[in-house]
């Protein structure tokens, strides 16, 4: 498509502060116009009604896991991406922990090569901050960066010598990367395997202790004062978590976070099956109406295994609160697919990690927005133009001349989960059943249609003769 025009949609772009009835045109991949008129009368053009939808700049997903190379069973480039389209992301940031590792320019090559071979949406690679994510001696971070690396990070591991990362922050301010840290104290965890607490005792697991995650965000607020380097910490999961954050971001300090939605949505209590998991709250959870819809699953359910894992119904809370007063800034779906045979084990073996990339969208807007807690542009920020702040990105924006990446939702859609319908490789998902509200309907990419829910999406692009030749 050289010229795409949108018409009759909601257009929400927090970037700009926009959030109107508007047409949006797309003309050689990149944004030509948005308002009331523009697109009106240009030749050629083909046309899409999104009446009674909102359209949006592309979502961006800056933790996913498409285990490519050496992990192709579980995910590869194609379905990853593949994947990320369906759940309404046009850029995904795929993390280093593969094998092998992200550690080296060449490695990033191949990544930037298989996305463009093999990628349905666009990819970013983050590089590993130390070589083969050892944590003993430091990438070459100069080079990851002229490589094309958006950000560096140890992900599924981290950094335990203060020291070596406090050079690494060095290093990353001088190449102006940012750090993404995966913050776990591993003499603190040791072999956890879930929330060090009441369901622990109950089920006869051995606990993964708050503070496992806390030591490590303090020590990277520490850091980041000390260095002047800009710090995320990833995945965020404790109450007290949040609340250094919170204190630190008063104070100045260059450091942010994110969540996912599992964090925000589930508690502990889910390990065990029992309904408990959702009565933090007088709002109850996403996927359930007010109690009248039970889930139904076996205690030590392996998809309910996660790193960080599910913590107390306190600190779901205080994540939705760091969530609702900008304390967290961004949503991630840390997208993790594991082959069936992996999961299909007794908990203490399982690998940690869910999916997320098809299911974190509906998430984020049952448990945030139609809560009350965001309203719609806020949801959307935390999936555009934050993230693409923090990794300067020209993303997660339609101002003109920015490339034509967009995603239509269709916020009030009800579906359910179907994991054996998505197309990630993997299962892993706990969330298979679930009642959610909101969803993407259509993805598009540099100004081409990446996908479309012809089930959901009733609209249909125009003049009909131009369709002829198109398989949508």
């Amino acid at each position: 498509m050289k010229s795409l025009l949108l018409t009759g949609g909601r257009v929400i772009d927090p970037a700009n502060g926009v959030d109107a009835l508007a047409n949006v045109f797309i003309e050689n991949g990149k944004i030509a116009g948005v308002g009331p008129v523009a697109g009106v009368g240009a030749e050629g053009v083909e046309q899409l009604d999104v009446s009674g939808l909102v359209v949006c700049p592309g979502l961006i997903d800056i933790h996913v896991h498409l285990r490519e190379p050496g992990q192709t069973a579980k995910e590869t480039v194609a379905t990853g991406t593949a994947a990320a389209a369906r759940g309404g992301f046009t850029s995904v940031v795929c993390m280093p922990n593969t094998s092998p590792a992200i550690d080296n320019p060449g490695t990033v090559a191949l990544l930037h090569e298989l996305a463009t071979t093999q990628g349905v949406v666009n990819l970013w690679v983050a590089g590993a901050i130390t070589k083969n994510i050892a944590g003993e001696e430091l990438a070459p971070i100069g080079s990851l960066k002229k490589a094309g690396v958006v950000a560096i990070t140890d992900d599924g591991h981290c950094v335990q010598n203060n020291e070596l990362m406090r050079r690494a922050l060095e290093y990353a301010r001088m190449v102006d990367l940012p750090v993404m840290d995966h913050c776990q104290d591993y003499s603190l965890v040791t072999d956890g395997v879930m929330h060090e607490g009441y369901w622990s005792t109950v089920l006869g697991l051995r606990g993964w202790p708050a503070a496992g995650e806390e030591m490590m965000v303090a020590r990277n607020i520490l850091l980041a004062e000390t260095t002047g380097a800009r710090v995320h910490c990833q995945h965020l999961s404790t109450a007290r978590s949040v609340q250094l954050l919170r204190e630190a971001r008063r104070r100045g300090v260059p450091i942010s976070s994110e969540a996912c939605p599992h964090h925000f949505t589930l508690t502990d209590a889910a390990v065990a099956g029992s309904e408990r998991f959702w009565e933090a709250d007088g709002k109850g959870v996403a996927g359930f109406d007010g109690g009248s819809e039970r889930p139904i699953w076996p205690p030590y359910d392996t998809n309910f295994k996660m790193n960080p894992p599910l913590r107390s119904a306190a600190d779901r809370d205080a994540i939705l609160e760091g969530l609702a007063d900008g304390t967290i800034e961004i949503l991630a779906s840390d997208h993790a697919p594991h082959c069936d045979y992996e999961k299909e084990v007794e908990f203490d073996y399982a690998p940690f990690g869910i999916t997320g990339l098809e299911t974190e969208l509906g998430l984020a807007l049952s448990q945030l927005c139609h809560s009350g807690r965001l309203d719609l542009a806020g949801v959307i920020r935390k999936y555009t133009a934050a993230p693409a702040h923090l990794l300067g990105l020209a993303k997660g924006t339609l101002s003109l001349g920015a490339d034509g990446d967009l995603t239509v939702l269709a916020p009030d859609l009800e579906w359910t989960v179907d994991n054996r319908a998505g197309a990630s490789k993997c299962l892993n998902s706990p969330f298979h059943g679930w009642h959610l509200k909101g969803k993407a309907v259509v993805t598009i990419v540099g100004g081409k249609l990446a996908w479309m829910d012809h089930a959901k999406f009733a609209g249909s692009f125009l003049p009909a003769e131009s369709r002829r030749d198109k398989t949508l």
